[in-house]
């Protein structure tokens, strides 16, 4: 298995299987929440000390799920295990996540449940740990060329793969598409992996001469309105005429759709991912064909799994395959995501982590949710 180098070409192999448990958590730092579990329910690593997770996050803006889904999932988690464990959010800044990674050593973690900003910085926090015997797990995003004893994501070339398909089912029928590109962070490995996953798909189209491809540009730090700025400069390049969009994600598309609706152009089809409410809610509108929905309870569940487990001097169980980070195999679980169309929206709502069927149908789209089938 093996990561290919390059911003456009890195592959990534596939393995595994979600990992599930039960587990705590007290919150710190940029809107963190503190919760002792300590006392009687305190858990102890196997030398006898008690064992510290600290779960670093990276930011509220590249995606809502980081502060509202996956936030209070970990938290409930460790608090049901009893493991006392701090959540931080570094808000994009490098400096501060590595501040928040050593203090958090200092105050005795013995893992760090990490998701990198960068494969740069993430790799000098778990150097960092390593050298003081604290453990660290890759949460959703895998850090390259580091020394991460373990990862948790989803299969995320075929995230990728998902949207690209997504297209193409939404664009059939149209007679030679032009497509434009919004990729995520250059920075983001996840990104990379998504785009190879998507490529696969449509490359084909564009080489075929199917369809034409009359943009490909990647959006630093997923920062949405600079989506929108790059956006509104490829439809101002294409003098409008663009008939789908391939938008990494959940935010990256509402950034299209937002540039389209202020020009008062159609509706065109533009893919996502995440599921958040804002995405599902586009769907339903019609104005988004598509999004990829990842079970983050699963992921959180298993990562918070194997952080139980290492806090109590534990071998982690569940761990089915690896994945190599371009230095080393790191133990991998990879959990399978689906797309969701406004076909399938009734099949997801009421699972944990899925938008709530009453926030999707507020105000004026309640009568478009009746004919999807949420009423």
């Amino acid at each position: 298995m093996m990561v290919m180098r390059g911003t456009r070409r890195r592959a990534m192999p596939r393995t595994m299987v979600a990992g599930a448990a039960a587990l705590a958590l007290f919150v710190a730092g940029c809107g963190d929440d503190n919760d002792d579990a300590g006392g009687s329910a305190s858990t102890t690593s196997g030398d006898g000390k008690a064992g510290k997770v600290a779960v670093l996050l990276p930011d509220s803006k590249s995606s809502v799920r980081w502060e509202t889904v996956d936030r209070p999932f970990l938290k409930a988690a460790f608090e049901k295990a009893g493991v006392e464990a701090e959540i931080q959010n570094a808000e994009g800044d490098k400096s501060t996540q590595q501040q928040q990674a050593e203090q958090a050593i200092t105050n005795g973690a013995k893992v760090l449940l990490l998701v990198n900003l960068d494969s740069g910085s993430g790799a000098a926090i778990a150097a960092n740990a390593k050298s003081q015997g604290v453990k660290v797990i890759d949460y959703d995003r895998l850090t390259l060329n580091g020394d991460s004893d373990y990862y948790v994501s989803f299969d995320n070339e075929e995230v990728g793969r998902l949207q690209g398909q997504g297209l193409v089912d939404c664009l059939e029928g149209t007679t030679k598409p032009a497509v434009a590109v919004l990729n995520g962070s250059p920075t983001d490995n996840n990104a990379t992996l998504f785009k190879k996953g998507y490529d696969s798909v449509i490359n084909p189209k564009f080489e075929s001469g199917e369809w034409t491809e009359v943009a490909d540009q990647s959006v630093p730090d997923w920062d949405n309105q600079k989506a929108l700025t790059i956006f509104e400069q490829m439809l101002q390049k294409a003098r409008n005429d663009i008939d789908g969009v391939l938008a990494a994600n959940d935010g990256l598309a509402n950034a299209a759709i937002s540039a389209l609706k202020q020009r008062k152009l159609k509706q065109i089809p533009v893919t996502g991912q995440d599921a958040t409410l804002q995405g599902i809610q586009n769907i339903v509108n019609g104005d988004q064909c598509m999004t990829v929905y990842k079970a983050i309870k699963k992921e959180a569940d298993a990562a918070a799994a194997l952080a139980i487990a290492l806090a109590k001097g534990q071998e982690p169980t569940g761990v089915t395959g690896s994945v190599n980070n371009e230095s080393r195999d790191v133990p991998s679980v990879l959990l399978k995501p689906v797309a969701v169309t406004k076909e399938n929206i009734k099949e997801y709502v009421g699972e944990p982590d899925f938008p709530k069927q009453e926030e999707i149908c507020a105000g004026k789209l309640a009568s478009k949710c009746k004919a999807v089938g949420l009423s």
